[in-house]
């Protein structure tokens, strides 16, 4: 049965002078269910095939091109052929790819944001839909176990009524226009023809937003954004700020920024209602501060038995031994592929992972914020999904 096996996934993106894609290789490997047997690493052939050396993969399921690894993995025998494919390009590469794996009959797990545009995010959805497939997005950070304990917070009611959420994601490898130096990844971020119509906030703040809509619930109804870019000659933002209004009356302030000195990687979160308030931050992923309504505030940390089933789910080691960004990746992975095992065994299941429905509302973000930037920060209305 396809249940009692390691799955197979191939990967197009991730070669060479790549970032993500290593992540995604130890995500996958963390709990021994996948195993890595295809690749179509780099536009680059020649970088494609020393990247598949290095993997020690079977050089005759190391491809030039994403196109003939669809065709080809396709024409394999059941039980040789890969079973998803992980999709680590920038962003102009993600919904072709995605599209020709799903009509090629894979399953695909792809990194954010979703597509370049809402109109092709909805169109890819639709491909999904008629595929039959299981599409999961890499928002990685919903994958940390103190963050579905926040979510439960919420869903359990002791917050209260949600009143306020503030997301920021400042980082500050941009203040350089490094991306005129060769650095890769620096590159692509900054070239509207392969990043979007964004950069800072198709980057980053699509992270914040995910982030808060998951813990939450809530959806947006109408934002106002300010874009800038600080680094002179740079063709996108490189910082954004925006109000945001949310269905139901909450009210959210969210803050990206490329271009902040000395800030590494500092996603955080707080949320605020009527019986309680929350807060979490990336760089110290442990934790999470929880204050009721007149008490003291608490510090609930990773693996303790005090934390509900969610958090206890995605929890690798007992308390006191951190764990992080990877296994918060792997979870994602790890959902996927159950999810991937239910539809191949012919069964249905509730999973905990990004969809492609989470792609289209990053993407009508996205847009909705340039819209409303564009227009010197006017109130913009969020679009139906």
């Amino acid at each position: 049965m396809p249940a009692k096996r390691k799955l197979r996934y191939g990967m197009v993106g991730g070669g060479q002078n790549a970032f993500i894609g290593a992540v995604h290789r130890l995500a996958a490997n963390l709990d021994g269910q996948i195993e890595l047997v295809a690749g179509a690493f780099s536009a680059d052939a020649r970088n494609s095939r020393l990247t598949g050396e290095q993997l020690w993969l079977n050089p005759a399921r190391v491809y030039d091109t994403y196109e003939q690894m669809a065709r080809t993995e396709a024409g394999l025998p059941e039980g040789e052929r890969m079973d998803f494919v992980a999709i680590v390009t920038p962003n102009f590469l993600h919904a072709p790819v995605a599209a020709t794996f799903l009509k090629a009959g894979f399953h695909v797990v792809c990194d954010k944001p979703m597509t370049l545009t809402l109109k092709e995010a909805r169109t890819l959805r639709e491909t999904v839909r008629k595929s039959g497939r299981v599409f999961a997005l890499t928002h990685n950070y919903t994958g940390y176990p103190m963050v579905k304990e926040a979510r439960e917070l919420v869903r359990s009611g002791r917050l209260g009524k949600i009143l306020k959420v503030i997301a920021e994601y400042p980082q500050g490898w941009l203040l350089d226009r490094i991306e005129t130096t060769g650095h890769k990844q620096a590159a692509w971020r900054a070239d509207p023809k392969k990043a979007g119509a964004s950069c800072c906030v198709g980057d980053i703040g699509t992270h914040a937003e995910n982030l808060g809509r998951y813990i939450t619930g809530l959806r947006i109804e109408e934002l106002c954004a300010e874009f800038t870019t600080f680094v002179p000659g740079r063709k996108l933002e490189d910082d954004a700020s925006m109000l945001i209004r949310y269905e139901g009356g909450a009210k959210g302030v969210l803050h990206c920024s490329q271009v902040s000195c000395g800030e590494e990687n500092n996603l955080n979160i707080r949320v605020y209602g009527t019986l309680g308030s929350l807060a979490w931050q990336q760089e110290h992923p442990n934790e999470l501060k929880w204050i009721p309504k007149g008490e003291p505030a608490r510090l609930l940390r990773r693996g303790n038995g005090y934390l509900g089933d969610a958090a206890k789910k995605f929890t690798r080691l007992p308390f006191g031994h951190p764990e992080a960004f990877i296994e918060a990746f792997a979870n994602i992975y790890l959902e996927a592929v159950a999810a991937i095992r239910a539809n191949l065994a012919g069964e249905r299941g509730e999973f905990d992972f990004p969809t492609v429905d989470d792609g289209v509302a990053g993407m009508a973000f996205i847009e909705t914020a340039v819209k409303s930037a564009a227009s010197n920060g006017r109130w913009t209305k969020f679009p139906k999904l």
